[in-house]
C-alpha cells in the first residue's frame, strides 16, 4: 500500500511540475526576473501546493503520518548558519540555472546536456555534504 501510494503521488507531483512549467528553466527564470520580463505564472503553483501540504498537515493522525510508519526522528527546527549557509547556496544556484532539484528529476524524461550536468553536480554536492558531515560529527561529537 505504502509503494502504491508513494508511486501515485510521485506521478502526480511530475505530472504538477510539467504542467505548471516548473521543469522548464526558463519559466523559473522568468519568475525570478522581477525587474526585466517577469512570468508571475509559477505563482499558481505556490498557490495551490500551500493549501494542499496545509490540508495535508492537519490531516495528520497525531504525530504519525497519514499512511502510517513512524514519523522522521531527528528534525531540526534551529536556525542555525548551516541552514542559512544551504538555503543560499540552494537559492543561488536555482537563481542561476533555473533548475530545483525536485524538477530536476523530471528532466531525466527529456534529457539535454544543461539538465544532466546539473544532475550531475547536485549529485556531487549531495556526496560533498555527506563526507563533510561525517568528517565533521567524527572531529566535534555531539
Amino acid at each position: 500500500m505504502k509503494a502504491a501510494a508513494a508511486l501515485a503521488f510521485g506521478v502526480l507531483f511530475a505530472w504538477g511540475l510539467g504542467i505548471s512549467g516548473m521543469s522548464r528553466p526558463e519559466v523559473v527564470l522568468g519568475f525570478l526576473d522581477i525587474l526585466g520580463d517577469w512570468n508571475p505564472a509559477l505563482m499558481f503553483v505556490m498557490g495551490s501546493a500551500v493549501p494542499i501540504y496545509m490540508a495535508a498537515w492537519f490531516a495528520r493522525v497525531g504525530k504519525r503520518p497519514l499512511l502510517g510508519g513512524p514519523a522522521p526522528k531527528g528534525a531540526r527546527h534551529d536556525l542555525d548558519g548551516r541552514m542559512f549557509a544551504g538555503a543560499a547556496l540552494f537559492g543561488v544556484g536555482w537563481g542561476l540555472c533555473g533548475i530545483c532539484p525536485g524538477p530536476a528529476l523530471t528532466l531525466l524524461g527529456r534529457p539535454s546536456a544543461g539538465g544532466l550536468l546539473f544532475l550531475a553536480c547536485m549529485l556531487c554536492g549531495m556526496l560533498l555534504y555527506r563526507v563533510v558531515d561525517a568528517r565533521r560529527a567524527g572531529a566535534n561529537p555531539a
